[in-house]
């Protein structure tokens, strides 16, 4: 099969077409041929060799596919509801940079008819990783206000989607007004220019003075204090990247008094039970939004395969809206 590899860790330019031998489905497991593949930061950071692989998992970059199930465990398939010739799209390890891929059925959830592979391939990464953290580790209801930090990124083109679904109000911070703009248009409620306001007082100013229920935080580093006081009393801070650094001061005073919440995961490393459970939370509540079109695809720009390293380029050059796709 065709498939993109890092030849070493570096820059885009590493990311070269190879041939692989087909992968294989185990137990549990499905065969997929990959339609399209989605691009997020972990494959960046994987690149440059900054997130290990999971012990078992593929060495090529990819988290999510979408095609065609081919082959696979015919008995868990069956339980599933999947069978041959189903079109899914699927959360994995790794492996998605390639014409065939293995998920485990439980990670696998069926294209909605009205979207294509390329529009399902921007799914699973991001729905996951949102429905995992906002709703599940955040807590977030209807009537809560959510602060999404980085709000015109894949996950935050989600999250905005997933929580105005949910009947919750968004706050976004983004680097330039034209993202704002597209952070609006998508319904979220205010949208914060972190490079000519400060998003504190913005955050204090909006929800008059009662601070934002849940953050949703890739930054982490020196925004943890000013986040903690964005958070009304009894708020949720999740943690799920740190591009501004791991160290950060905490007023742990603050903490106490106010009854806050920090917290964070990855979801990469868990296991299979754990993703499948997400998944099956995702069918239930979220794939209708989709069906109905409550809630769509935000996808910037789709590449050739073969392109892969200028869709890196661009993802680190942080000027799209929304997901990045590769097509084979």
């Amino acid at each position: 099969m065709k498939a993109i590899e890092i030849t070493t860790h570096g820059a885009p330019e590493v990311l070269r077409p190879a041939e692989r031998p087909a992968p294989v489905a185990a137990a549990g497991e499905v065969l997929v041929r990959v339609n399209a593949s989605g691009v997020n930061r972990p494959d960046v950071l994987q690149r440059k060799g900054l997130y290990p692989v999971p012990p078992g998992a593929s060495d090529l970059p990819g988290l999510e596919v979408a095609g065609v199930i081919v082959d696979g465990d015919a008995a868990a398939m069956a339980s599933a509801g999947f069978k041959p010739g189903d079109r899914v799209c699927a959360l994995v390890a790794g492996g998605g940079y390639a014409e065939l891929c293995v998920a485990p059925v439980g990670q696998c959830l069926p294209v909605p008819a009205n979207l294509s592979d390329v529009e399902a391939a921007s799914l699973p990464e991001t729905f996951f990783t949102v429905w995992s953290n906002v709703f599940d580790r955040g807590r977030l209801q209807a009537g809560d206000t959510l602060l999404v930090q980085g709000g015109s990124s894949g996950i935050g083109v989600t999250a905005i989607q997933l929580a105005k679904a949910a009947n919750a109000k968004v706050i976004v911070t983004v680097g330039s007004d034209a993202k704002a703009a597209a952070c609006i248009a998508l319904g979220a409620d205010e949208a914060i220019n972190y490079k000519t306001h400060d998003f504190v007082a913005e955050v204090q100013r909006i929800t008059g003075g009662r601070g934002a229920h849940v953050i949703l935080d890739m930054v982490a580093g020196d925004y943890v204090a000013r986040e903690l006081n964005c958070l009304a009393d009894d708020g949720r801070l999740v943690i799920i990247a740190v591009q501004g650094g791991t160290k950060a001061q905490v007023d742990a005073g603050a903490v106490l008094r106010r009854r806050l919440t920090i917290t964070g995961s990855t979801l990469r490393p868990r296991s299979v039970p754990f993703k499948s459970a997400i998944a099956q939370a995702l069918r239930q509540t979220v794939w209708p939004w989709l069906e109905s079109a409550k809630v769509k695809p935000v996808i910037h720009q789709v590449f050739p395969a073969e392109k892969a390293a200028e869709a890196h380029a661009l993802m680190e050059s942080n000027q799209h809206i929304g997901k990045l796709v590769l097509q084979w």
